[in-house]
């Protein structure tokens, strides 16, 4: 009568079975192997492409070896798994590279494990195997296989990283190309989208984001293209900023600053990110509100008359010419009339509300600047331009540059 085997306080790794069960479980394998390859080649139709193909032998012997690697660790806990471990992170590995994902390989895993199972329970009976050893062997196996998963897992997160690093890299490169502008020929964008699987939208929204970054791009629409780890960085969103894809920003957003540009054709990306980070110089400069998010399109005047302040410089210096010659206190004041009546047109009494003066000083300021400018305050566009001169002063004069 066979003796029964008892399980074993050993303290191993994979639970207190006992050395002798190796014994008796190897000559098992061959037979399993093939037992277990005939089922999961049933159940995964993929695998049994791959068993006959061109690789086919270094998949049989991954399984081997992991069956193997489980019965020599029971006979000595501390044998090696170099090779073991190396196989299932290239199961793994392969898995990635198919483009699957790892449920059929952890199917394929867990399969095997239950043939095993029933395998030793067939075992069992005839070496009348004590129910708590049966216990234990199963505990064993399934800690096992969970190993398994963990490292061929290891080789599908190292080739999925290594993908994605790389789809990353196109995907900055296809933004830098768009934003290159109409230069750039366009079979190289186009080459570069059938790589990325990227279409080539009809109109784009660039945003500029302002440091400190904090942008979480898994929070960006899926057809987003980011260079956050620019000197400036940006965000392409193809197409207008709906609500959807405006609800989306937010949320990457989220405790991060950032100016969005206008929506122009895709040709002209490169002036839709020029006129945001133009934007996030004047908040910086306290021109225009620091506020979380900012609109260019909020902003299109101020951004005109301030787009080139060397040019600003010179058309000042033309267009009020007639008061350089005045002491600077009395420039000040009648510039400042000039301007109110410029942009409302009102009444001696009105500019005085707005000038905080009497009626009858606004008519006397009024009458020399009459003198000092003659014609330019009649003829449409000379007026026209020293409205806009004044205008694009006042504006700068909320930061630290001089008026002129």
């Amino acid at each position: 009568m066979p003796r029964v085997v008892q399980p074993l306080d050993t303290g191993d790794p994979l639970g207190p079975l006992p050395q002798e069960f190796a014994a008796i479980m190897r000559p098992e394998l061959p037979s399993l192997i093939k037992e277990i390859g005939m089922e999961v080649t049933r159940a995964y139709p993929e695998y049994a492409r791959l068993l006959n193909g061109p690789n086919g032998k270094s998949i049989r012997m991954g399984v081997e070896q992991s069956l193997s690697s489980f019965v020599d660790l029971v006979a000595e806990p501390t044998a090696p798994t170099v090779l073991r471990d190396d196989m299932c992170r290239r199961f793994g590995r392969f898995e990635a590279y198919e483009g699957r994902s790892m449920d059929a390989l952890q199917g394929a895993y867990r399969l095997g494990a239950r043939i095993a199972l029933r395998r030793a329970k067939k075992v069992g009976r005839s070496h009348h195997f004590s129910p708590t050893l049966m216990l234990t062997f199963a505990d064993a196996l399934f800690a096992y296989v969970d190993e398994l998963e963990a490292l061929s897992r290891e080789g599908y997160l190292e080739v999925q990283a290594q993908s994605d690093q790389q789809g990353e890299a196109m995907r900055r490169r296809l933004l830098h190309l768009v934003l290159a502008g109409r230069p750039v020929p366009r079979t190289a964008i186009a080459e570069l989208c059938e790589q990325t699987g990227w279409a080539l939208p009809e109109q784009v929204t660039l945003v500029a984001v302002r440091t400190p970054v904090g942008v979480d791009p898994a929070d960006l629409p899926r057809d987003a293209l980011v260079d956050l780890g620019d000197p400036q960085p940006h965000i392409l969103l193809p197409g207008p900023l709906d609500a959807t894809r405006r609800e989306a920003l937010d949320r990457a957003l989220t405790g991060t600053r950032a100016v969005i540009g206008l929506t122009v054709p895709t040709a002209d990306a490169a002036d839709s990110i020029r006129w945001a980070r133009r934007v996030v110089e004047l908040i910086d400069s306290g021109v225009v509100e620091d506020l979380p998010v900012v609109r260019c399109e909020d902003h299109l005047t101020t951004l005109w008359l301030l787009t080139d302040p060397a040019l600003l410089d010179q058309l000042a210096e033309r267009e009020l010419a007639p008061v350089a010659g005045i002491s600077a206190t009395r420039r000040e004041r009648l510039l400042e009339t000039l301007r109110i009546w410029l942009e409302t047109r009102g009444t001696a009494a009105q500019m005085g509300e707005l000038l905080d003066v009497h009626p009858q000083t606004v008519r006397y300021r009024m009458r020399g600047l009459e003198g000092i400018f003659g014609d330019q305050l009649t003829d449409p566009e000379a007026r026209f331009a020293t409205e806009a001169v004044l205008r694009a002063l006042r504006l700068r004069t909320r930061t630290a540059q001089p008026l002129s």
